[in-house]
């Protein structure tokens, strides 16, 4: 019982405070796929580490001792521990997923590795349900495809941001089907929901592009959200003649 009370404080940390939600039928479906979550990481922490990953993420999106800081999506740890070891003692993270199960391995990271800046939450497909006015970045790795109600959620997050905060998104480019985002559909879902680009770069090194987004104008209201159109598929190759 008294091994469980850390991590049981991790688990209930920062579930009061969010805005009011909104129903996700309010909102447009997306006109494209949404990729099954096969995996919680993306890849393997050593191969990541190895390509140094999370520091030219981080190193990218300005990510400075102090800040408050999201890892939606966190599976199994990867950016929340550096994140952490980033932002420091005075300095917040907030690690969530929608998986219970990885939630409370990942809890059992944080409590074993004594991370006291790191907090964790159960997020939900429609909603991240944050706190407002809170976080001077919200990092999404690898994991925007995944989300079922992308204009609900990026609706629900606005709020959460600081008058200066961003959105970091990392992610590859390819159809959503196939476990990534092209970045034209990207950048338009978020600009339907009040999001401008700050920044974009693609980064061959890591296997992805990396993308910066900061809340522009006033929140639209959900039924004045405009769906993207379906991205166009990849063309098909004609087969190759056969080699005599």
């Amino acid at each position: 019982m008294a091994a469980a009370l850390p991590l049981l404080a991790l688990l209930a940390a920062c579930q009061n405070g969010a805005a009011t939600k909104t129903d996700a039928s309010a909102f447009p479906e997306p006109n494209r796929p949404v990729a099954n979550v096969v995996a919680t990481q993306f890849s393997n922490e050593p191969a990541r580490e190895a390509a140094n990953e999370a520091q030219i993420v981080m190193d990218w999106a300005d990510t400075r001792p102090g800040m408050t800081v999201a890892d939606i999506g966190a599976g199994e740890g990867y950016y929340t521990v550096r994140l952490g070891d980033r932002v420091g003692a005075k300095g917040r993270v907030l690690a969530q997923d929608i998986d219970r199960a990885v939630l409370t391995r990942l809890g059992e990271r944080v409590a074993r590795d004594r991370l006291d800046n790191v907090s964790i939450k159960l997020g939900a497909q429609d909603d991240p349900g944050l706190p407002d006015a809170s976080f001077d970045r919200v990092f999404m790795i690898h994991m925007y495809h995944e989300i079922a109600q992308p204009y609900a959620f990026l609706w629900h997050l606005r709020p959460a941001l600081k008058a200066d905060g961003e959105v970091i998104i990392v992610d590859a480019d390819r159809p959503t089907a196939n476990h990534g985002t092209p970045p034209s559909l990207l950048f338009c879902e978020l600009k339907a929901v009040g999001y401008r680009l700050t920044g974009y770069e693609e980064r061959p090194d890591i296997g992805a592009y990396i993308a910066r987004f900061a809340p522009q104008g006033d929140r639209p209201e959900p039924s004045a959200i405009t769906p993207c159109a379906a991205p166009e598929p990849a063309p098909e190759l004609a087969p190759e003649p056969a080699k005599r």
